[in-house]
């Protein structure tokens, strides 16, 4: 099944660019409110499940034993941009379990925020594993790790408890079997499962209807959604879409992940979206989450008019100058309007 053209790119009135993809928005007993493309080929979600990731680090109390603040858990959520704040914050979740830098196994690179690269390196100093985009994530699984009393030393190996507690999780809030799963290396080096996008959507849809859930797990995905919205800055960082979208529509909650894979939730609606652009291209796929969010009827006026300024990116040249735009195809989200929420 090939899937639609979600996403056009034009110049000078012409449409120089094209992105396929697919799209689910379902609620937390998986029916399906609006679709287009193949939403059951497994794709893998990446960083976008990261607030999945998380769960266990609240649900079993480890973030309270060391006492983590909202602004910390958010962090446990994010794909930062290695700003002073992100980074500082990951160093305060490691001191707080008694860890240090040295003890991330998720690599190191630049600061993917080129105001924060550029001041680093005017510095004279190299990106240790706290610039790292996922080290929030891994400050909390090390936590994860200390609470269960078992060595944290290769965490992000598949055997490992703190990835056992991790993939129980993501199955169970997924409804699908994992372990008949494709599984994958992620780019900071943890287990990543490939799950279709149906199941995605029900799995966020899950986390923001709390009455699904066993009361520790509801408490739990509240917490983390309410730090994430408190705190969108942390999530993602300065001009990022993900911190963008939800400072300006607070109820709203999406993510990031690689390879043109987007998952978000309503949690004042209990629905969930997840998407996946085929060629791995992310400008297509916040065009799409925005498009897909401002035509569901569960928003106000104000907040579905800025979610359709979202859905517009301006392509610009080196002047400045405003060449084309990076557009939703109308025909592809039209039946979301008027569904019930």
């Amino acid at each position: 099944m090939a899937n639609p053209i979600v996403v056009e790119v034009t110049r000078g009135g012409a449409v120089e660019s094209l992105h396929r993809g697919a799209y689910v928005v379902a609620n937390a007993n998986g029916d399906i409110v609006a679709s287009t493309g193949d939403i059951e080929r497994p794709v893998y979600p990446r960083s976008a499940i990261k607030i999945f990731q998380a769960l266990p680090l609240v649900e079993s109390g480890a973030a309270d034993e060391l006492g983590f603040t909202p602004t910390e858990l958010a962090l446990a959520c994010a794909s930062h941009g290695g700003e002073s704040r992100h980074v500082a914050t990951a160093a305060s979740m490691l001191h707080k379990a008694g860890f240090g830098c040295g003890d991330l196994e998720c690599g190191a690179h630049w600061p993917t925020c080129e105001q924060a690269a550029r001041d680093l390196g005017a510095t004279g100093a190299t990106p240790n594993a706290l610039h790292n985009n996922c080290s929030g994530k891994h400050a909390g699984m090390l936590t994860l790790a200390k609470h269960l009393g078992v060595d944290q030393h290769g965490y992000v190996d598949r055997d490992h408890n703190v990835q056992h507690e991790v993939v129980k999780v993501i199955g169970d809030v997924c409804a699908y079997d994992l372990e008949a799963a494709s599984c994958g290396i992620d780019g900071c080096s943890v287990p990543t499962w490939a799950i279709p996008l149906h199941n995605l959507a029900m799995g966020f849809a899950r986390l923001a209807t709390p009455a699904t859930l066993a009361s520790a797990r509801a408490d739990a995905a509240t917490r983390l959604f309410q730090a994430c919205a408190g705190a969108p800055f942390m999530v993602a960082g300065t001009g990022r879409f993900c911190t963008s979208l939800m400072s300006a529509v607070p109820a709203a909650f999406v993510k990031t992940g690689a390879e043109g894979v987007y998952c978000g939730a309503v949690p004042r609606a209990g629905l969930g979206v997840a998407l996946k652009c085929d060629d791995g291209g992310t400008r297509a796929a916040e065009v799409s989450m925005a498009a897909i969010l401002s035509r569901l009827p569960v928003f106000s006026d104000d907040e579905r008019r800025t979610l359709e300024d979202f859905a517009y990116q301006r392509v610009e040249n080196r002047r400045g100058l405003h060449v084309g735009d990076v557009r939703p195809v109308a025909e592809c989200f039209e039946d979301i309007a008027g569904t019930p929420g």
